[in-house]
């Protein structure tokens, strides 16, 4: 009898443990899954891009300015429109860093000085990486692109940001 209570007290707590662990999807998971919610969360703005030779391109930026929103990033988003990005903008010029943890889309990074020229660009980041990418100057601004649309753009060291009031 002894032995039927302890396997059955196991198995409730195996059951139990379960059950709870399936219950602690992350917020985050739950809330940021695709653009919508992305719109919930972020600013959106228009960011334009010259990309020299007066070529001009129009993309649909959400603004990742606070600590928390920069934590977050475009983690747990399946996919978003080619015309769409989303723009780190820090309180401060420096070497910034970034990984692509929990972000299932592969990315371009463009690192962008204060002056709103790109820095350097990162192709492809592989998606679920940890391993960081560091800007090579100071920068104060990330964008982050569907990975292919930097070089679509023709985005080069020439290409100037600049974020439009609407």
């Amino acid at each position: 009898m002894k032995m039927i209570y302890k396997i059955s007290k196991n198995i409730f707590t195996f059951v139990l443990f379960m059950l709870i662990l399936t219950a602690c999807k992350t917020p985050t998971e739950k809330n940021i899954n695709n653009t919508q919610s992305l719109a919930n969360n972020f600013e959106k703005k228009t960011l334009i891009i010259n990309s020299g030779n007066d070529v001009k391109h129009k993309l649909q930026i959400y603004l990742a300015e606070e600590p928390y929103q920069q934590r977050r990033g475009l983690m747990f988003v399946r996919n978003m429109p080619e015309n769409t990005g989303m723009l780190f903008i820090y309180k401060r010029s420096g070497v910034h860093s970034m990984w692509m943890k929990n972000t299932y889309i592969p990315l371009d990074l463009i690192f962008v000085r204060e002056d709103g020229l790109v820095s350097s660009i990162i192709y492809g980041a592989e998606p679920m990486s940890l391993k960081p990418h560091s800007s090579i100057e100071p920068i104060k601004y990330v964008l982050e692109l569907n990975a292919g649309v930097a070089k679509k753009l023709t985005l080069n060291k020439k290409s100037r940001l600049i974020l439009e009031d609407d």
